[in-house]
């Protein structure tokens, strides 16, 4: 007997990684799968919503339909890096229902997923910063602000792209005289298995190294920062403030300075062991907002865009709960391992 079609599909797709789960009514999962993305910089595009679409089928799979069949679930709700402006939303919105994936789509930034994910409450701050960096917030009173956060021409700086080429920008500089002496002049290189910047230039360059790999140095910088490194200090503070800025003009567009607001971190970046870094977060959140609660989300972000799609289905507070209880980053990764087994079978 084919099981009974799910009433809700969560999806969160950035640029590192596509969770997409299948759910029932009462927040019991029915299937799931993660896929790495495989392309970092190109979320929105026609290639990364494919892989959407590669990963819903994984999903399908995974909770015993076939992937083929079509609406998966009556309800979608799709959290998506990529969908930065209103006619992201609008564009992504008419791809997806061609697409017929669901009964009926919900389009929202990945922000909002992070945002629903690391607060119970329906309004706060969330920052991601993965491979690049963006931020929403929403207001008790459910007006909501956001940022085009499409890079450099929207006024962006920041996440693993733009860490990854400032660390690889100083080592090359600290090796060739220009900019003063850094570990990160031995330590990038070798990440790539050769001695010195200068050789890193060159495979980039010709063509030997993929440009995209830049985006892997954050954590070799991040560790030259934690054993007091100057120069790569002087990049992660540079960082943490460009999260500062993002969360406090949020909270003050919004007017909840006074408030004690949920301001939740999200992305790649904020996984790392630098005391330093969140310090310096938590301080310049506090000097303008001091009653906010700063944290890291723990949990995976599409808890969030499930749990909006039970918002939007009037479910009870039992399948809120039992989402947050089973949909572990652990549970994501066995489905993902079995899915991977089905589909080679």
């Amino acid at each position: 007997m084919t099981p009974r079609r799910p009433a809700l599909l969560a999806v969160d797709a950035g640029g590192s990684k596509i969770d997409a789960v299948l759910l029932r009514r009462d927040g019991s999962v029915a299937g799931a799968a993660r896929l790495p993305s495989r392309d970092h910089a190109g979320t929105g595009t026609e290639s990364h919503l494919l892989q959407v679409v590669d990963a819903v089928e994984a999903a399908s799979l995974d909770a015993g339909h076939d992937p083929a069949g079509r609406p998966v679930a009556d309800l979608g709700v799709f959290c998506l890096a990529g969908a930065d402006l209103p006619q992201d939303d609008r564009r992504l919105g008419r791809w997806l229902a061609k697409r017929s994936l669901t009964g009926e789509d919900v389009v929202r930034n990945d922000t909002f997923a992070v945002l629903r994910a690391g607060t119970e409450r329906p309004w706060g701050v969330a920052v991601v910063c993965g491979y690049g960096t963006n931020c929403a917030g929403i207001a008790p009173d459910g007006r909501v602000t956001r940022f085009p956060a499409v890079g450099v021409i929207s006024g962006d700086w920041g996440g693993g792209a733009d860490l990854g080429a400032a660390a690889l920008w100083h080592a090359i500089r600290a090796e060739d005289g220009r900019g003063p002496k850094t570990v990160l002049a031995q330590r990038i290189p070798a990440h790539f298995g050769l001695r010195r910047p200068r050789q890193v230039v060159e495979a980039l360059y010709f063509g030997r190294l993929r440009e995209e790999r830049v985006v892997e140095l954050p954590p070799v910088l991040f560790h030259a920062a934690v054993e007091g490194d100057a120069v790569a200090r002087q990049v992660v503070d540079q960082q943490a403030d460009e999260i500062v800025v993002m969360a406090v003009t949020a909270i003050r567009r919004l007017r909840m300075q006074k408030l004690d607001v949920d301001v939740v971190l999200g992305g790649g970046i904020f996984r790392n062991d630098d005391a330093l870094f969140f310090a310096r977060i938590d301080e310049g959140v506090l000097a303008v907002a001091p009653t906010a609660n700063v944290h890291v989300l723990k949990d995976p972000p599409v808890i969030g865009a499930a749990l909006l799609g039970l918002d939007h289905l009037g479910a009870s507070r039992a399948a809120h709960t039992r989402v947050r209880s089973t949909l572990t980053h652990a549970r994501l990764s066995a489905e993902t391992v079995g899915t991977q087994k089905r589909r080679k079978g």
